[in-house]
């Protein structure tokens, strides 16, 4: 067991994270929001815990203070959040591709600026962030208590005026503006949140990666991140965590079968380095046959597993 930990602890966690990330993209969602500014918020999360970890707490040798870790994600989550509102506001005055668009846009504006910046460390990034844990597999006692509150959250949310108020505004916003709801508000509110969880997660994942550069926040990070939703489930929570889990060890899976012994050499090459290709062309796919998911809702509501095998 030890040494399955050890093997693949990375994977372990890096799965977790993919699933965070899938439900801070699927926030935004459930008040019909098409929004992929999540890696922008995950890659500025990561940088303020890396400058802080590195310039700002002056810790001893030895293991950095889970105490100072959590400080970190909470400085990180207040921070986003705030941009969240900054840039929610005057961007979700847009719908559909022109807000995915404009949130890209946002995406690259943050690239840019920590590309020219001296504190974040230019196109270099910052190196030898300090580590909280020995062995990464430990970081399963941040990252799993996260997924399993950012779980309840959003389950107790559906259930709740919030997430009714989402589900009518995406299902149709005139009408739920005549029903006295305040698309603005509550559109805002889900796009921070969203950020929030963004960048709680970046936080842990420059600890997690121990090096934070630009590379963190790009276009291919917003369409990985959309794949996990899209695919996953698009109507129901469970599905952008699935889908984090699954696509996060997809590339792995497609490594370990790059390199089996008898493949040709440029489909080996195609799988290994071919990851957003086919996350394209699954999304494409995934939206023909399975519109809303892999995980819909009427699972869970009695039609069984014969609903979606007619679908």
């Amino acid at each position: 067991m030890d040494g399955f930990l050890d093997t693949y602890g990375f994977l372990i966690v890096s799965m977790i994270i993919g699933a965070m990330l899938g439900l801070s993209l699927y926030l935004p969602l459930m008040a019909g929001q098409l929004s992929l500014a999540s890696p922008g918020f995950y890659a500025l999360g990561g940088y303020i815990a890396a400058i802080l970890s590195t310039q700002v707490f002056s810790t001893p040798e030895g293991l950095f203070p889970i105490s100072l870790l959590l400080l970190e994600i909470l400085i990180a989550g207040i921070v986003c959040g705030i941009l969240g509102v900054i840039v929610g506001i005057p961007a979700l005055r847009l719908r559909g591709i022109y807000l995915a668009i404009a949130t890209i846009a946002f995406v690259e504006i943050l690239r840019v600026v920590s590309l020219n910046l001296e504190i974040t460390g230019g196109a270099v990034g910052i190196f030898g962030i300090p580590q909280p844990f020995q062995t990464t597999i430990e970081y399963l006692w941040i990252t799993i208590p996260l997924l399993l509150v950012s779980v309840f959250f959003l389950y107790r949310l559906e259930k709740i005026h919030v997430g009714r108020a989402f589900a009518a505004i995406r299902e149709d916003e005139l009408a739920a503006d005549a029903m006295a709801i305040n698309p603005t508000y509550y559109k805002v509110l889900a796009f921070t949140l969203g950020a929030i969880l963004a960048g709680m997660v970046g936080a842990i994942s420059a600890h997690f990666l121990n090096t934070w550069n630009a590379r963190q926040g790009t276009f291919d990070a917003s369409i990985i991140y959309l794949t996990f939703v899209l695919i996953g489930g698009s109507r129901i929570f469970i599905g952008p965590v699935l889908g984090g889990m699954v696509f996060t060890a997809l590339p792995e899976v497609l490594r370990a079968i790059s390199d089996t012994p008898g493949l040709p050499i440029a489909l080996a090459q195609f799988l290994r380095d071919g990851r957003l290709i086919i996350f394209g062309l699954l999304i494409v796919l995934g939206t023909i046959f399975f519109p809303q998911g892999l995980v819909t809702p009427e699972l869970f509501k009695g039609r069984g597993i014969k609903a979606w095998m007619k679908k």
